[in-house]
């Protein structure tokens, strides 16, 4: 870890440090209106998200300062689930999110858009491969 010239602090280089580009396990918890959970795996490159789980695909974007991050996802169905009732089952899903990163883990907090109720979520991201 690169400490910047004259700050004296490691604390302060890693409130610099920007996201790792890498690939990720994703874990969600959703309460409110509509209680659920899900785990999976993204890619963060350069601002872009990529990734998925069981039955969706997560595309979006995020952007990186001073210690915290904030972003965008839309996420889709790409699997029918018989006989399971899945949150966002079914539609196009406009996600919101802030949290913080350091060295490689990402504490998010967030709100899904599913049809007219806004569904919370907590999320935890580790990263597992470098890129």
């Amino acid at each position: 870890m690169n400490v910047a010239e004259g700050s004296g602090s490691s604390a302060h280089a890693e409130i610099d440090a920007p996201v790792r580009d890498g690939l990720y396990t994703l874990g969600i918890e959703m309460s409110g209106v509509k209680r659920g959970h899900a785990t999976g795996i993204v890619v963060l490159r350069g601002g872009i998200i990529m990734g998925g789980d069981s039955f969706f695909y997560y595309t979006g974007s995020y952007s990186f300062s001073r210690g915290k991050w904030r972003g965008e996802m839309i996420v889709h169905q790409h699997t029918e689930a018989p006989g399971l009732n899945l949150v966002f089952g079914g539609r196009e899903v406009s996600c919101g999110f802030t949290g913080t990163y350091s060295e490689g883990t990402a504490d998010i907090d967030g709100t899904a858009l599913v049809g007219n109720n806004s569904i919370p979520f907590r999320a935890r991201l580790t990263l597992k491969v470098p890129a």
